[in-house]
């Protein structure tokens, strides 16, 4: 006899098939490989576009922001302080854009098979590893270069906190996943967020310290600063290379619990809309 697999709809705000999600992990697996490939086929330098976006980003930031307007960069080199700077932002924006599109961009799939929604975004997150790695890869070198091969290579260092550096980038992961899920729900309600969402991504860049150091906002606004969720994370990992940090314990809890209540949040909103979503769009 042939196995039956009742299929019921889900219940409550917040319900999470994690049995479901395993079952599906070679799906997830296949759309890893889809998003990581299809982002750059048919192009001819193909992954390196990885390293040529924030090396050109990088290059531009140092122009306008360290030749013109002089903003400060804590003593560090400005390419390696803006470089250093992308490496989380890139990896939580890219996520979180392609994260935004779940619903309304696979509503064709979604009609016709049954599967966990969220293998979709999920998987998402894990090509934005893939990517993030790449980008970490390239700052390596160059890291090292300023620092042995530079007049002030001696006042960069390794922080001991980069042992710390896996369980920064699952916060913005975790981030990344969760504000997606909030923006694909709306985006199926109201298609209007899909307009928004490159601009709230650079207003965020911007409300975070990617161009400016965590330093430079004054002591008594620190925790306001915090409440950013991205805020601590990119101060983090300058610190980490640059040797250069301000942020206090207290601002990474609240870092913290702002991205666990994105997150939980995101799966609510997100469980509510896929019921319907098909419906809609």
């Amino acid at each position: 006899m042939g196995t039956e697999t009742v299929i019921r709809p889900s219940t409550g705000w917040f319900n999470v098939d994690l049995a479901g999600l395993w079952r599906y992990r070679d799906l997830l697996w296949l759309l890893v490989h889809r998003d990581f490939v299809s982002k750059y086929k048919q192009t001819v330098l193909g992954p390196l576009w990885f390293v040529i976006q924030p090396l050109l980003t990088t290059l531009v930031f140092a122009v306008v922001f360290g030749k013109i307007a002089h903003i400060p960069t804590d003593g560090a080199p400005p390419f390696l302080f803006y470089l250093t700077g992308l490496l989380g932002w890139n990896f939580f924006a890219g996520t979180f854009t392609a994260t935004s599109n779940t619903l309304a961009g696979n509503a064709g799939i979604f009609g016709k098979v049954y599967f966990p929604r969220l293998v979709v975004p999920l998987a998402t997150v894990i090509s934005g590893f893939i990517a993030m790695a790449i980008q970490l890869a390239t700052l390596l070198p160059i890291w090292a270069w300023y620092r042995f091969g530079s007049p002030g290579g001696a006042a960069l260092h390794l922080s001991w906190t980069v042992l710390l550096l896996p369980i920064v980038l699952l916060q913005i992961a975790i981030l990344s996943f969760g504000a997606g899920l909030w923006m694909s729900a709306l985006t199926a309600k109201y298609r209007d967020f899909a307009f928004l969402s490159s601009f709230l991504v650079q207003l965020w860049m911007y409300a975070t310290p990617v161009i400016y150091p965590f330093s430079a906002i004054p002591a008594r606004w620190r925790w306001v600063a915090a409440i950013n969720p991205m805020t601590v994370p990119v101060d983090v990992i300058k610190s980490m290379f640059l040797g250069h940090g301000a942020v206090a314990p207290a601002h990474a809890l609240l870092s913290t619990a702002v991205t666990l209540a994105i997150l939980f949040g995101g799966l609510a909103i997100f469980g509510k809309v896929e019921r319907t979503f098909v419906d809609t769009v």
